[in-house]
Formats: C-alpha cells, sequence, structure tokens
C-alpha cells in the first residue's frame, strides 16, 4: 500500500470525489484507476446523511504518464456517476493528512445534551492544532453519547488532556479518550472493583457502623482511596477494629448492600453480548461470592476474613489483593483466557485500582479520586454506569438487537 517515500510529490495526485452516495461509487473509481495503471497511496472515505466523499492519493506505475489524459478519463466518470471528481498534484493540494502520519484518538463523550459541546471541544482542539476527523451520535435520549475522531499529532499530550478534563467539567459532560487502534481492538474480559464501583458505597464502612467503629473506619477508608495510606496497612487496621464483629452481621448487610443505578443492567448487557467478567476487589470473599452469584460474574476475588467461633477474629487469610496483586489477578485471567492486555477493560474508584486500570487496553475511572483520574483513560461519573458499553463503540441499537 506504501510502496514509495511521500518525498517524491511530483508523483503523486489527489483525487477528490464528492455527491450523492449510491452503490458501487468505490468500485467504479478505484476500477477505473487500477485499468489506467495507477496505485493507491492512501485513501479515506465517508458517507453523511446521503453525501459521499472519498479522497485518494494516487501514483502512476506506468511510464510517459500524462495528466490531461487522467483528468478527461475522470471527467467522463464523473458524468457517469453524476459525481464532481477532481485531480490536483499533491504539490498544489492544501490540507492533505496522510493517513499514516496521523495519531487518531477517539473521544467518547457521556452526558445530559446540552449547548455547545460540539462548540467547546472543537475550539479546544483548534487551540491544540488537531484536526477533527469525525463525529458520529451513537445514543440520544436520557443520556447522550457522541464519537468524536480526532487528530492529535501536533498536539502536546500532558496539556491537552488537562484541557480535555478542564473541558468536560466545565460543559458537564464525561470524556474517554482511547487511541483509536485500541479502540478498534475488540475487548473480551471487563474487570470491575466492587465498592463504589459495582456496589454503592464501602462495604467496610457499613461492617464498621454495626461494630461501633463507624468513625474511625471511614477515616481511614479515606486516606487509603485517595492513596495518603498504603492500602494493606490501611485494610489491616481497619479489619483489626472489627474484631469480634458476628457473622449474622454479616448476612445482614449483604442483604441491605445497594448496587450503583445501572450496575446490573450494565453487566446483563454485557453478558448477553458475551464479554467474560470479573470482580476484583479489595474488600472481602463473603460479599464478593455474593455478587458473583447474583450478577453472574465469572470471576470473582476479594480478601479473606479470619472468622473462628461465628465472629471475625480481627485478621485476614492469605495474601491482600492491593493495587498490584490486583493488576496482577488481571494477567492471570488474560492467561487464561488466552488474550493480551488490550482486549481487557478495567473500571474502579481509587487508588488501589491504578495499576490495573493503567496495564489494561482501557481504562475507566468510575466516580472516582483524582490519583485514579490521572492514570485512566478518561472517567465516567456515577449517572453514566451505562456510558462503559458506548465507550467499547456499542450503540443502542447494539443493544435493542441482543434483547430481540
Amino acid at each position: 500500500m506504501f510502496p514509495h517515500s511521500f518525498s517524491q510529490k511530483k508523483d503523486l495526485y489527489v483525487i477528490s470525489v464528492i455527491g450523492e452516495d449510491r452503490v458501487g461509487i468505490v468500485s467504479e473509481v478505484t476500477g477505473f484507476l487500477f485499468k489506467k495503471g495507477f496505485n493507491i497511496v492512501d485513501i479515506e472515505q465517508s458517507v453523511i446523511h446521503s453525501q459521499f466523499t472519498m479522497v485518494l492519493l494516487i501514483q502512476p506505475l506506468r511510464p510517459r504518464f500524462r495528466l490531461n489524459q487522467l483528468r478527461a478519463g475522470l471527467n467522463a466518470l464523473s458524468q457517469k456517476l453524476e459525481m464532481k471528481i477532481t485531480v490536483t498534484p499533491l504539490p498544489e493540494f492544501k490540507g492533505l493528512r496522510l493517513a499514516e502520519t496521523k495519531r487518531l484518538y477517539v473521544l467518547t463523550i457521556l452526558g445530559t445534551d446540552r449547548p455547545g459541546v460540539v462548540a467547546n471541544l472543537s475550539s479546544m482542539f483548534a487551540r491544540h492544532h488537531c484536526n477533527i476527523e469525525r463525529i458520529k451520535m451513537i445514543a440520544r435520549g436520557e443520556l447522550l453519547a457522541m464519537e468524536m475522531s480526532v487528530d492529535l499529532r501536533n498536539a502536546r499530550f500532558p496539556e491537552l488532556r488537562k484541557d480535555i478534563s478542564d473541558v468536560a467539567r466545565r460543559i458537564g459532560m464525561d470524556i474517554v479518550v482511547q487511541p483509536e487502534p485500541l479502540f478498534k481492538k475488540r475487548k473480551k474480559v471487563i474487570v470491575f472493583d466492587m465498592d463504589s464501583t459495582i456496589v454503592d458505597g464501602e462495604i467496610i464502612d457499613e461492617m464498621a457502623k454495626v461494630a461501633g467503629v463507624g468513625g474511625k473506619v471511614a477515616a481511614i477508608t479515606e486516606k487509603g482511596m485517595k492513596g495518603e495510606m498504603d492500602f494493606s496497612e490501611s485494610l489491616r487496621k481497619r479489619v483489626s477494629l472489627l474484631k469480634g464483629l458476628r457473622l449474622k452481621s454479616l448476612e445482614s448487610i449483604s442483604e441491605t448492600v445497594q448496587l450503583t443505578q445501572g450496575s446490573e443492567e450494565l453487566i446483563v448487557a454485557l453478558k448477553e453480548m458475551g464479554f467474560r467478567i470479573a470482580l476484583i476487589s479489595g474488600g472481602f470473599t463473603y460479599f464478593t461470592d455474593i455478587l458473583k452469584k447474583r450478577l453472574g460474574f465469572d470471576y470473582a476475588f476479594g480478601n479473606r476474613l479470619e472468622i473462628k467461633d461465628g465472629k471475625l477474629t480481627g485478621r485476614m487469610k492469605g495474601k491482600i489483593i492491593d493495587a498490584r496483586r490486583k493488576a496482577e489477578i488481571m494477567d492471570e485471567i488474560c492467561r487464561k483466557e488466552s488474550i493480551t492486555r488490550d482486549e481487557v477493560v478495567a473500571v474502579g474508584d481509587g487508588s488501589n485500582d491504578r495499576i490495573m486500570l493503567a496495564n489494561a487496553g482501557l481504562g475507566i475511572a468510575f466516580n472516582a479520586k483524582e490519583i485514579l483520574k490521572k492514570v485512566a483513560d478518561g472517567a465516567i461519573t456515577r449517572d453514566h454506569m451505562k456510558g462503559v458499553l458506548y465507550c467499547l463503540g456499542i450503540t443502542d441499537q447494539d443493544i435493542r438487537k441482543t434483547k430481540e
């Protein structure tokens, strides 16, 4: 496809084709060029509301090429197809953006529809000299979802990332950013954290309230989630405060645990589409096992509480699932499923999820602390759990098909 260097621009020509879409346009144009002895070096084509646009970069393969003969042939073809077709030597053509030199990213924009979303984003990208290649609406209704493909090759990514976050806050939208090659790579496994992700709130805080140490445990939990305290240390301290809590109290808590709005529907949709789903928690197996059975997780991992005589001892069994261990478990699932990290989505909310999200093909910070947003591909707020589907390129139409 790219046999020669683009330094020989005198041998390259740009053809543009514009008009009303119909079957066979691409076949007619490319067939004509093949017969006339041209190689297609680069091509882009799109259809928007029945308006067909195609741009080709071509190179003659035969000696004694004459531009006027090519123009005459294309004029005849344009009349046949009722399209506008032009040919321009590359040095005279302004604005060609070769596919091989682009750095394309896909933005998924989620939120409540409001004026100014596209205007604010496009203005920000213009300041960073980024070209918007495509905008596509994938859902409209209670939750608006839009895909925007942007060429970021001229941008300084750290500054752009900050500005994207600033615009997202200003317009009240969630934005997830993925390199296009990773976006296009089909995901097969989705890994969720439990507390404040699948479950609305921190289960250990509910345990602490029953044990009469709610304030002390909640303060330690907050420090751990923000990364201000080592997770393993914070977990041991919190569990030690739960010494004497009865097993029957855990049963009562499990019956009152509230799922995050939209999480159950999301998991049902993902399973219907064939995804393998895992729960990897720094919480406890007592609750991950219940959720595995209730929601149909394929995998569930948590920390094991030590229980004697029907009461917690204030200790745990086995290796603690901290940030590093979560990432290791994700890798173990990848090996078992015979997939790469690029085929995994990880969703979490706190510091303990940072390595897992950074290693996954797509890392989504859900209603998350700032420390996690810095390593995630984007953030989704509490009301937009369904948005995980849209970040995978799944549309409402795709979801409806699984229910038919």
